[in-house]
């Protein structure tokens, strides 16, 4: 089997991943998931696409993440697995559908506005 790639985003943060046979071995910007990720929580959000197709240990992962937080980068990741998953076996899309590892989250920060503090919030209304 030759590298399948796919591309999860979410937040701010871009995951490139690239899937071959192999034994388990998940790497991070050329780091292993345990030590990017030293949240147990955060490791689970990367496996889950592969622990509901039990595959946790056919396939080797490289990722390379950049852009937003731990949690967008990892939610990222666990978007571009389940894309890299479906483009090897499509059958497996409906299960990781069901379970929302196919969907993009849209929702992003909303930019700042000039003349306001923030994106809603305004300067204190003064009457006098």
């Amino acid at each position: 089997m030759e590298v399948v790639n796919a591309i999860g985003r979410r937040k701010a943060a871009i995951a490139r991943v690239f899937v071959s046979e192999g034994t388990g071995k998940i790497i991070i910007n050329k780091r292993e998931l345990d030590n990017y990720f030293p949240s147990t929580i955060l490791q689970y959000v990367v496996k889950q696409p592969l622990n509901k197709l039990d595959a946790i240990e056919k396939y080797d992962i490289k990722i390379n993440l950049n852009g937003g937080g731990y949690k967008g980068q990892a939610e990222a990741a666990r978007l571009g697995i389940a894309r890299a998953l479906v483009k090897i076996n499509p059958e497996d899309k409906a299960a990781l559908r069901a379970e929302g590892f196919m969907t993009r989250d849209p929702r992003v920060v909303e930019r700042k506005k000039p003349g306001q503090p923030k994106a809603r919030k305004r300067f204190q209304f003064s009457k006098r």
